[in-house]
C-alpha cells in the first residue's frame, strides 16, 4: 500500500489551469454579477457520481486554495474537491456557433452520456 502526498501549498497553479479564452469568459461573467472571483468545487450528483460547481463569489471560503490565473481573475478551489479537480484545465471551446466552457479533467474515468456528471473511480 502506498500513500500519495500532494502539497498544493507549494504550487497552487498545478491544481487547475485556465486557458486565456476561458479566463476572459469567466472574468466577464464575474464582473457582470458584481463579484471578484470564481469558486470551483464538486458535489455528488447525477448518474455517475459528481458534478462541477462553479460560483461567482466575492471572497473565498475557509480552507479554499487561491489560484491566480492572470487577467485579473482569481479562482478559489474547494480543498475537499482537490482529488477530483487536480490537473483540470478549463477551456472555452467554440463548436459552430456555440461556445461552451469545457472541463478537461485527466482524473475522469466515467462520464454520463449527457455530460452532467462524472466519477474518478474505476467503473
Amino acid at each position: 500500500m502506498s500513500v500519495e502526498i500532494f502539497d498544493v501549498t507549494h504550487d497552487p497553479q498545478s491544481v487547475i489551469s485556465v486557458t486565456e479564452a476561458a479566463a476572459a469568459h469567466l472574468l466577464k461573467q464575474v464582473q457582470l454579477k458584481g463579484m471578484s472571483a470564481v469558486r470551483l468545487s464538486v458535489k455528488e450528483s447525477g448518474c455517475t457520481g459528481y458534478m462541477y460547481v462553479m460560483e461567482e463569489v466575492s471572497a473565498s471560503q475557509s480552507g479554499d486554495l487561491t489560484v491566480s490565473v492572470g487577467n485579473d481573475l482569481t479562482v478559489y478551489v474547494d480543498v475537499g474537491s482537490l482529488p477530483y479537480l487536480r490537473g483540470t484545465e478549463l477551456d472555452m471551446v467554440q463548436q459552430g456557433v456555440n461556445r461552451t466552457l469545457q472541463f478537461n479533467n485527466p482524473n475522469v474515468t466515467v462520464a454520463c452520456g449527457c455530460g452532467e456528471s462524472f466519477d474518478i473511480s474505476a467503473p
